[in-house]
């Protein structure tokens, strides 16, 4: 052997270890539509970007979601898929992508026979921003023996503009929930092979992402794809009506300058997103978007389905923060003194039952009577509502408050989630880590199928997360005069 050859020979042993390495860093498993690779990160597999419907682009744009096409090659899945499309404050454009199903799965092991318990975050942001990435799936993967997934679905215009009476498009007002059921179809199908257990999958979310889930109950076409929900800080009021949903449309119309609204089906993205951008109006546009009761997806009143068709096998863990409203307050600072005007863009022809509800208690200091009247109006109330309504059927029911303050204010909109999420030793810690570290855990049983505290039942009991977490009756705070939706727009 010559030198060149010894010294290639070398080279070429010394390159082993990091090609074993390589090997041993990633993993392809075998789905029902193809072979997808996910790579190695800190001891758990994480599958990124697995698309679960096939693009809505073309002939499927404002469609609801359909099975991807299988592919023969083996996917790459190492790299995060882009965020459905969305508004980008920064440059007044659009941030994200059309063709955005797509879902990351975390797991401890890929043994099919693990059979370990599934959680499916749906994340927030108003059904019009946000993205699954926004969540690390480390949390519950880690060190919890729990398969976490974390999915994108369409938003906006594109997940939940009504066109129903366009032929072809009957519901195109709930293709951000059908996407989500889409997903749960995929996790059904295929979730075995990554070691979970089809029976034993929660879906969470929060805000808009509890608001979307939660449609899940009302929607006949989801029964059995989930055993248990998780919502934190979201109910079925926002389900709209099709006149509110085609009030939202005219609004969206009028700016575009447009009369027939099967011509919103030809136009892009770049013109459409910045156009729903306007309509929304910064935070006041929370409440636009959202499912439809189209009579195909959803058929009735959300809470009257509930009673009607009780989900007495469906564990449900749902709650409310402290005060709900300051975070819109400080976005939208007419609501500390709300009016008619300001109420009625939050609430829309529903402003008159929070603008009198926070009249009868002006003898408080303005803010605290603002604060109290919005959080029960934003959240509140339609929590309780459907805690009642679905514990009526089942002592599967678990109501919760999360009131650890921050920074000395009470815990307002999305605060829980450093304590849910928490991760020890990575970021910046929650004031109170004992109480994340008990949070966590509640979550990780309830995943797992545990009982927690007393269940929500005739009692009205439910627990306090904060400096003294502790089972009290809470606020069961209910207006009888009004309606389930949240939000009502007719005739404007």
């Amino acid at each position: 052997m010559n030198c060149s050859s010894f010294r290639a020979l070398i080279s070429c042993l010394c390159l082993l270890p990091a090609l074993t390495l390589s090997a041993q860093s990633t993993t392809v498993i075998k789905t029902s539509r193809g072979y997808v690779r996910g790579a190695v990160e800190k001891d758990v597999t994480v599958f990124k970007g697995i698309p679960y419907a096939a693009p809505p682009v073309g002939a499927l744009r404002f469609k609801a979601p359909v099975e991807t096409p299988a592919w023969k090659d083996t996917l790459s899945c190492t790299s995060f898929g882009a965020p459905a499309a969305q508004y980008n404050g920064e440059n007044q454009g659009v941030r994200g992508d059309e063709n955005c199903l797509t879902l990351n799965l975390y797991t401890p092991d890929v043994l099919p026979a693990k059979k370990m318990p599934v959680v499916v975050w749906v994340h927030g942001g108003g059904m019009t921003g946000g993205s699954g990435m926004g969540m690390n799936g480390h949390a519950f993967a880690d060190k919890d023996s729990i398969i976490c997934i974390t999915i994108n679905y369409r938003l906006g215009v594109f997940g939940f503009l009504y066109m129903g009476d366009i032929p072809g498009y009957e519901t195109s007002g709930n293709n951000g929930l059908q996407d989500c059921m889409m997903a749960l179809q995929w996790i059904r199908k295929n979730i075995r092979a990554f070691g979970g257990d089809p029976s034993r999958v929660s879906v969470m979310g929060e805000s808009a992402g509890a608001k979307l889930i939660s449609a899940l109950l009302v929607a006949p076409a989801a029964k059995g794809s989930f055993r248990q929900l998780i919502l934190e800080s979201g109910s079925v009021n926002c389900i709209r009506d099709i006149a509110t949903a085609k009030a939202i449309r005219q609004r969206l119309m009028d700016t575009l300058g447009i009369s027939d609204p099967a011509a919103l089906l030809q136009l892009p993205a770049t013109t459409l997103i910045p156009a729903q951008a306007k309509i929304l109006g910064g935070p006041k546009g929370t409440n636009y978007f959202g499912p439809v009761t189209d009579g195909l997806v959803i058929k009735e009143d959300a809470l009257a389905y509930v009673k009607k068709h009780p989900k007495k096998k469906v564990r449900v863990l749902l709650g409310t923060n402290k005060a709900e409203a300051i975070l819109f307050m400080n976005m939208d600072r007419r609501l500390y003194t709300p009016d008619s005007a300001s109420l009625s863009d939050w609430f829309g022809d529903n402003y008159k039952y929070s603008y009198a509800a926070w009249k009868r208690i002006q003898d408080r200091p303005k803010d605290t009577a603002a604060i109290i009247t919005l959080s029960r109006y934003m959240y509140q109330l339609h929590t309780f509502r459907l805690a009642k309504a679905l514990a009526a059927a089942s002592r599967n029911v678990w109501l919760y408050s999360f009131q650890q303050p921050k920074n000395g204010a009470p815990a307002t909109h999305a605060d829980e989630l450093a304590y849910i999420w928490y991760i020890p030793g990575e970021g910046h810690p929650p004031a109170n880590p004992a109480l994340a570290t008990l949070m966590h855990q509640q979550w990780c049983d309830f995943i797992k199928g545990r009982q927690l505290w007393p269940h929500y039942d005739a009692a009205k009991t439910g627990m306090v997360f904060g400096e003294n977490s502790h089972v009290t009756t809470p606020d069961d705070y209910e207006d009888p005069e009004h309606p389930t939706m949240g939000f009502i727009l007719h005739g404007k």
